[in-house]
């Protein structure tokens, strides 16, 4: 198919670009940018005016929920969620169930989302055996079946001789580990942020120490090993000064942060509403002020939406005793777009955060518009607004904590692959 989009702002952050240009899409790749081709004759044409024309949205956690867990979501609810929100391309942590620890698993994940409508999906998976930290995966056979890293998700990982050997692996054949920085027995049992609110509400607290001594732990194991480090989803200020040195010494380390933690704190809580329980907690006002900072600086490299869909019966229990996730891959954009309005960040800057920078994680070639890349394409109106309810979600989880809010920025077209994947034209 041949697309013509005309009229819009192209802004695309990893070729510097921001200004008008009509985008030509042929074969599945970008053909031109700015002056239309030699016969070029369009099959379709979207008419953008007023609208911004970026690289298709990357997000680094998104739970699609299969294998296994069907009755939160489905695949095909979540990848058409994915699309609403101009992301085409996500990854996929590997707490399925069963964990994505066998290439059978990964195959089978690969070919079903492959024959769907909507994102590019990209496994990441197990870094042990069904996430119990005592024997590693066979990491090549889930590389070559397609996974593009390995993970523990939000599993504990008691056994740091095991964590190093996994590092010291990975580091081998230069395979990417994303964790997520959690101290198990130090956040055991909690709910909510440590501090004055938890307190006065009687939830069980995760102190801001779960997560730094887990990021002093294997910041120093990853030093020793060399492994290409990801920490996912940051959200203490200690935690962000920890990283930023890091990187000052060498340390090949990054990390992102989740949408929900860049707008929310333990604040929020005091609605008892069971869509802020999720992990790690919103922390303080001071946590959330650090992660903007550190956001807007470079420190923490891209933003996730962190997306968990929750069955309602999970949800509607009293907070403590409800199961944590909040869906949030349709939020992504918008979520990205009213941090960049109240930190007075630039369009092109905040963009980066959701499409260059997680797509340089991934290590895949996304998250741009040159000339022969991938036709992945959100279109989008900065100035039009949408209030969340659960009518406005395509996902089967409308466990959000931001229903009800007014939030910037209405998806028009996604374009995955060359093909028009979400339109509301």
């Amino acid at each position: 198919m041949k697309i013509h989009i005309k009229n819009g702002r192209l802004i695309d952050p990893a070729n510097g670009i921001d200004r008008p240009a009509d985008v030509f899409v042929a074969a599945g790749k970008i053909a031109a940018i700015g002056q239309m081709p030699d016969g070029f004759h369009a099959n379709k044409v979207i008419d953008a005016a007023g609208c911004v024309v970026c690289p298709g949205l990357v997000d680094l956690s998104v739970r699609l929920r299969e294998p296994g867990l069907e009755y939160k979501a489905t695949l095909e609810s979540e990848m058409l969620a994915a699309a609403a929100g101009g992301v085409t391309s996500l990854a996929i942590p590997p707490d399925t169930d069963p964990p994505l620890d066998e290439p059978g698993l990964v195959e089978m994940l690969k070919f079903r989302a492959k024959n769907l409508p909507g994102p590019r999906v990209y496994p990441v998976g197990a870094l042990t055996q069904k996430l119990e930290g005592s024997t590693l995966t066979e990491m090549a056979e889930l590389t070559e079946a397609g996974c593009i890293a390995f993970s523990h998700a939000d599993a504990p990982f008691a056994d740091t001789q095991i964590l190093l050997r996994a590092l010291d692996y990975a580091a081998t054949f230069d395979y990417p580990v994303w964790l997520r920085p959690q101290d198990a027995f130090l956040a055991r049992g909690g709910v909510a942020h440590d501090g004055p609110v938890a307190s006065r509400l009687g939830l069980p607290g995760i102190p801001a120490l779960a997560e730094t001594v887990a990021i002093a732990t294997v910041l120093a194991l990853a030093r020793e090993s060399g492994v290409r480090l990801h920490l996912a989803r940051l959200s203490t200020r200690e935690g962000v000064d920890m990283v930023r040195a890091a990187k000052q010494q060498g340390i090949k380390v990054s990390c992102d942060v989740s949408a929900n933690h860049l707008h929310l704190s333990e604040m929020d809580l005091t609605r008892f509403d069971s869509n802020l329980h999720f992990l790690p907690p919103a922390r303080s006002l001071r946590d959330r002020d650090a992660l903007i900072n550190g956001l807007k600086d470079g420190t923490i490299d891209a933003i996730c939406s962190d997306h968990a869909p929750v069955d309602d019966d999970e949800k509607q229990l009293p907070f403590g005793e409800s199961s944590p996730g909040a869906s949030g891959v349709e939020l992504l954009l918008p979520l990205t777009l009213k941090w960049a309005a109240e930190n007075q960040v630039p369009l092109a800057q905040a963009l980066a955060c959701v499409t260059r920078k997680p797509a340089q994680i991934l290590g895949v070639a996304n998250g741009h518009l040159g000339v022969g890349a991938h036709a992945d394409i959100c279109v989008f109106d900065p100035e039009a607004s949408f209030t969340v309810t659960p009518k406005t979600l395509k996902s089967l989880g409308n466990n959000t904590p931001f229903l009800g809010l007014e939030l910037p920025g209405v998806v028009k077209a996604t374009v995955i692959d060359g093909h028009v994947d979400y339109e509301v034209y």
